[in-house]
């Protein structure tokens, strides 16, 4: 006897495995924005997005059914929470860009006289510490590259490596910064087994820094050590470039930075955290000057202007990249190809252990980013509902969920040659840079990758920590952290 078809489902003509269409389609819109084309502009992937959810449509055997499922995707509360916080945090990144922190750390090491390898190691704090401020790692490449990789070969540091450093500096940030969109979305997408909720975002920066902590010491070491050119002296050419973007006031905007970070972790609050951020940031700049009241809001040619507005507009094509992510979801779930794909991986043979579901959110996350041209935000939003079934099968924390899918997302796939479009991004500047300066040199995608020592580090300290059990906490009663999972606990009072 014939087994009946759920009613429930949203089917598809012939087969209902073709509900992955809008995601192989998404997926080479994403091949060919970020590698073919080198257009890193969100809004163009979004697009690519919503494009390939119209394509979808036409293989749905009811058109309305797959509309009502897109919809029901877009209108998660995760998304909805995420698409809030994305906008909220946008703010205050770019009130960071505009107040001058870049500016701030070049007069810092102009100061300090570094050149060489110590240069190249400085430059990967100083990248480090712009992406943790502004929660961008795009951003923090354009800002960083312009003033620290001409001055930095100037100043004898190995080019190659000066490129890694400073491409490995801006996913440190992007892996630990509360308001980057990653963090947000590894936390919102890991929800918890025994009460109501996701994992909150100050939990989840706190317990993820150990893993970016080691890497990044173990990076810092490799170039301060190897990162200056063979020969290369100071030349005072540089003098000229340090200058025009030196500004010392920059740095007195990590005040509000760190305020952000305290209340972020004390209230597992963003939203509260955010708020004051930007309200101390925007005091704190206009009272030294590294902001001026056109920032804040001003008019430019007729249209406004001003860090708020700026936030916003560098926002929304990230939140339609995620809104039509979700949608893709939202046809998965529908048509019941995402539960047929999470329950093979839970009943796979790896999954019986803690160690095994690790295993599978690893190469899952990592498989899916490379996928979508490292776009980490998007690759976890996809991911995320998967690695949160698989990670509660075994009762793993959805701190340790989040900072699995966050922390290998920011390892390996970044630096595929041929896929990344941080590489790509990377060489773009570097280009930009060689167009301006006859000093510079064009360097090869291969050499890229193995100079960026922070995402490689970065992938051996959460292979040692998944193999080791290091920093594994299971959920317990009401999601409190716990080194033995609930059920097992639960087995050893019923003996």
């Amino acid at each position: 006897m014939e087994e009946k078809k759920d009613a429930t489902l949203l089917e598809f003509y012939g087969s209902n495995f073709l509900s992955l269409i809008p995601l192989a389609v998404f997926v080479v819109f994403c091949v060919l924005c970020f590698v073919v084309f080198k257009d890193f502009a969100m809004e163009s992937v979004c697009m690519g997005g919503f494009v390939s959810l119209v394509i979808g449509s036409l293989f749905a055997r009811k058109s309305s059914a797959y509309w009502d499922a897109v919809v029901k995707g877009m209108s998660s509360e995760m998304m909805n929470t995420l698409a809030l916080i994305l906008f909220i945090v946008g703010m205050f990144g770019k009130m960071m860009t505009r107040a001058g922190v870049a500016e701030g750390f070049v007069w810092l090491g102009d100061l300090m006289g570094l050149h060489g390898g110590l240069f190249t190691a400085f430059s990967f704090i100083v990248a480090c510490i712009m992406s943790t401020a502004t929660g961008t790692s795009i951003g923090t490449l354009f800002s960083a590259f312009p003033i620290l990789y001409p001055s930095g070969i100037l100043l004898g540091a190995d080019p190659v490596l000066l490129a890694g450093a400073i491409l490995g500096g801006a996913i440190f940030g992007d892996n630990v910064a509360p308001v980057s969109d990653t963090t947000i979305a590894s936390a919102s997408s890991q929800t918890y087994k025994y009460r109501k909720g996701c994992a909150d975002i100050g939990g989840v920066v706190a317990t993820r820094m150990k893993y970016a902590l080691v890497a990044a010491a173990f990076a810092l070491i490799c170039f301060a050590v190897f990162g200056g050119a063979e020969g290369g002296e100071p030349s005072v050419a540089a003098d000229e470039i340090l200058a025009h973007y030196s500004d010392p006031r920059g740095l007195i905007m990590l005040i509000p930075v760190v305020i952000l970070l305290i209340i972020a972790v004390k209230t597992q609050n963003i939203f509260l955290a955010s708020t004051w951020g930007m309200i101390s940031g925007t005091l704190i700049g206009l009272v030294s000057g590294a902001l001026v009241p056109a920032d804040v809001m001003g008019l430019e040619g007729g249209a406004l202007s001003g860090f708020p507005i700026d936030g916003i507009k560098n926002t929304i094509g990230t939140v339609g990249y995620l809104y039509a992510v979700a949608g893709v979801i939202g046809v998965l779930n529908a048509s019941g190809t995402m539960e047929k794909i999470i329950s093979a991986l839970i009943n796979s043979r790896l999954n019986r252990t803690a160690v095994g579901s690790e295993i599978i959110m690893g190469l899952g996350i990592m498989i899916t980013s490379i996928c979508l041209g490292s776009a980490n935000g998007p690759a976890i939003i996809m991911f995320g509902p998967i690695a949160d079934r698989i990670g509660k099968s075994k009762d793993l924390h959805p701190y340790r969920r989040a900072n699995l899918l966050d922390g290998f997302a920011s390892t390996l796939p970044v630096i595929v040659p041929v896929t990344s479009s941080f590489i790509f991004i990377t060489l773009s500047c570097v280009e930009s840079a060689a167009s301006e300066y006859a000093f510079v040199s064009m360097i090869s995608p291969v050499q890229v990758a193995g100079a960026t020592l922070h995402c490689i580090f970065l992938f051996f300290v959460l292979a040692f920590a998944v193999a080791t059990g290091w920093g594994r906490k299971y959920e317990g009663p009401d999601g409190k952290l716990s080194r033995t999972p609930y059920l097992e606990r639960e087995e050893e009072k019923a003996c």
